[in-house]
């Protein structure tokens, strides 16, 4: 058994009807390099033979009586390929806009919390002979980092294959209800010495964990704590921009059941152009384009703000002893994303500055500080605390902490197969919640940037305009 962080519960109790904990990803695959079609079977039986190398494909959730406790992952006794991976099919043409559709009404149904939480998708039917396949897999189980050891794992350097562990006998015993009441008991009785633990490095950083910041009181709490352990140990202050308002938008709401996505790609070497002409960093550079591109959405939906909208861009603490622990080991770091600004290279210039800004502040905070924050409240509270900020922060009297996600995951530049058929790219989609109705995912791959673009239906039904204007913006960036 293996107990969920605070951090991984996090986004189980986020969860309502309208905000799901899962993310995804959609593989465009050419199976012209395998032997005969790619269909169901042959993808079941890929996924039976891994299993060996991703035990949390067949993790289930074991819940704590009463939520005393985090809840734990066990084997599922009763794990059915069958159910997992399933197959569809688009109507002809079977262009990207009907596989953005289809990808979008999937992603907006709730995992089975009574199975091991992913699922898998074989999509035919796409134009030029390709086949795509989505993967939807709960954020509980997996951060960007340990989501890339899973495709790693499925994934192979050539189209033959290889060799894979032969499986191992039996499943670990799912324990009672009597057993799960005693675990919880028990860490009831942690909870102090969980508290305890956290609270030096937690607490004077408090005002930096804008989710919690957002509750009347905990950043002026984090803000003295801070002054005080300065004083104690005659440390500077660093540079903070936990003050940083997050204006008002059209994505700044509360979200609906329904999801929209759009997704592409940009070639890397123009971005390297980009980033070499201008003397920034390849992530500068995507910060940049995106916040040029929705500027343009904002100016054409005639509400663009005067100030900089507030970015929440996570990145791994992941260590290298962390490896192949799967879960969340991320901190989620804020970083103006500065619309106000027309000229294209002046906000790169200015983005690389706030960016440089937000790494000397990452580098001033404890890796755990998102986790040990949580500790902070009573895991028989965690779901009502966490949807209760989400509703301040969208409520008339507060603010949204961040506006919107951006999330740039580093990828192979070399080609892989599945099941024998070539990747042809790999588009991430991640989760939209209350108050940031729009996230950008990236991930690098063989000589491009595949981004996946999800919105909120309702607020953003035409998000698929930003991936042009993403293309638009490098454009003028890499021109003479």
């Amino acid at each position: 058994m293996r107990q969920l962080t605070s951090l991984d519960s996090q986004f189980l109790a986020m969860e309502t009807a309208r905000q799901y904990g899962h993310v995804a990803s959609i593989a465009v695959l050419d199976p012209s390099t395998r032997d005969g079609a790619l269909d169901l079977a042959a993808l079941q039986a890929l996924l039976v033979e891994r299993l060996p190398l991703v035990p949390p494909l067949r993790w289930r959730l074991a819940e704590v009586p009463f939520g005393l406790d985090y809840s734990y992952w066990v084997d599922d006794p009763d794990f059915d390929v069958e159910f997992h991976v399933r197959e569809i099919a688009l109507p002809f043409p079977g262009n990207e806009a009907q596989l953005a559709e289809q990808v979008a009404r999937i992603v907006a149904r709730p995992l089975d919390r009574s199975r091991p939480l992913w699922e898998l998708y074989l999509i035919q039917g796409l134009d030029e002979g390709h086949v795509a396949v989505l993967t939807k897999i709960h954020h509980s189980v997996i951060d960007g980092l340990s989501g890339t050891e899973i495709m790693a794992a499925l994934l192979d350097l050539a189209p033959e294959g290889r060799q894979v562990p032969e499986p191992t006998a039996g499943v670990e015993r799912v324990p009672g209800s009597v057993e799960m009441l005693a675990r919880g008991v028990l860490g009831l009785l942690k909870a102090p010495v969980r508290f305890a633990r956290s609270a030096p490095a937690a607490l004077p950083n408090l005002a930096e964990v804008r989710s919690l910041a957002v509750v009347p009181g905990v950043a002026r709490l984090g803000q003295v704590a801070g002054l005080t352990q300065r004083l104690a140990l005659r440390r500077p202050r660093h540079k903070s921009l936990a003050g940083l308002p997050a204006p008002r938008t059209p994505f700044s709401g509360r979200v609906s059941g329904h999801r929209k996505i759009a997704f592409g790609q940009l070639n890397l070497d123009d971005v390297k152009v980009a980033k070499n002409r201008h003397g920034t960093t390849v992530n500068d550079v995507v910060v940049s384009i995106c916040a040029g591109a929705v500027r343009r959405w904002l100016i054409e939906h005639d509400a663009l703000p005067d100030t900089p909208l507030v970015a929440q861009i996570p990145i791994s603490v992941r260590t290298d002893a962390q490896i192949g622990t799967y879960g969340n080991r991320i901190m989620l770091q804020t970083a103006p994303l500065l619309t106000q600004i027309a000229d294209p290279a002046e906000r790169l210039r200015l983005t690389h500055e706030a960016l440089g800004d937000m790494k000397e502040r990452h580098r001033a905070l404890p890796a755990e500080l998102l986790q040990d924050a949580n500790h902070f409240i009573p895991p028989a509270v965690f779901g009502l605390a966490a949807r209760s900020t989400f509703a301040l922060a969208t409520s008339g009297a507060g603010r949204p902490p961040w506006n919107l996600v951006i999330s740039n995951v580093p990828g192979p530049q070399f080609p892989l197969y599945l099941a024998g058929a070539r990747l042809v790219a790999n588009y991430p989609i991640s989760v939209i919640t209350d108050g940031m109705g729009l996230n950008i995912t990236v991930m690098s791959y063989c000589g491009h940037l595949d981004f996946g673009l999800i919105a909120d239906r309702n607020q953003m039904p035409d998000v698929n305009l930003l991936m042009g204007w993403l293309r638009a913006e490098l454009d003028l960036l890499t021109k003479d």
